[in-house]
């Protein structure tokens, strides 16, 4: 018993660590969206995703071949993450002009219609089963205990739940720091697409420069309120 609570402990851990990716991703996804719509999104984005999630677990424990070559060189796991790389790619630099551009503040309306809505959804599900298929593979190494692995996706289903919409509006309502956010997912995007070909890249060459690149900005932002204060101080 001891041993399946100390593997539920790193899986769950696991699958956080992926849910800030997961965050970013939906954090610039519901924007397009209006307010009313967007925690909704949210939330069935999410649901949906779990149930992806648990249903692409069922179905790569029947198939022995998931990790062997299909076409060419690649197997399945290759394939959907160069897909899913590629797409995170466009996405993000897309996103990226957008915002330059101000094309969401002069588009967004609250009669976003069910086409949106639905849209955002759909994205939200695929990039979260591209986010997840290496965590659900390595699951699948660790144990054969469904109820493990299952346990560990709800756990950070709920957590990611709690945090999408505060971290979402932090990161909305501070456009230096959306672009920030944005340049995370480009270079997410490469890591994914490099890991479809064979080139693995170890995370920490990603995840602290991007730590040191958030640091500097919460620092940016941090500078720019206390002037604000100190000029309205002296306006006084």
């Amino acid at each position: 018993m001891a041993d399946s609570i100390a593997l539920l402990s790193l899986l769950i851990s696991l699958e956080l660590v992926l849910g800030v990716d997961n965050i970013l991703v939906i954090s610039i996804f519901v924007e397009r969206l209006s307010e009313s719509q967007r925690n909704k999104a949210r939330v069935f984005g999410l649901a949906m995703a779990l149930i992806a999630r648990i249903l692409m677990l069922i179905i790569l424990l029947k198939l022995a071949n998931y990790t062997n070559n299909i076409v060419f060189s690649f197997s399945v796991r290759d394939m959907i993450l160069l897909a899913g790389g590629m797409f995170l790619l466009w996405k993000a630099v897309r996103e990226i002009h957008n915002t330059i551009e101000l094309k969401h503040e002069l588009n967004l309306s609250d009669n976003a219609g069910y086409k949106s809505f639905f849209s955002v959804v759909t994205q939200i599900v695929l990039l979260d089963i591209v986010f997840s298929v290496d965590s659900v593979i390595t699951a699948i190494g660790l144990t054969d205990k469904i109820w493990i692995i299952i346990t560990s996706v709800i756990v950070s289903f709920l957590a990611i739940l709690i945090f999408a919409k505060p971290v979402g509006d932090f990161i909305l309502q501070r456009p230096s720091l959306k672009i920030l956010a944005l340049s995370f997912l480009i270079t997410i995007g490469i890591t994914i697409f490099m890991e479809g070909m064979h080139k693995h890249i170890p995370k920490a060459y990603i995840y602290l420069p991007m730590g040191f690149a958030l640091f500097v900005e919460i620092l940016q932002l941090r500078y720019e309120q206390n002037r604000k204060k100190r000029l309205g101080h002296a306006d006084r």
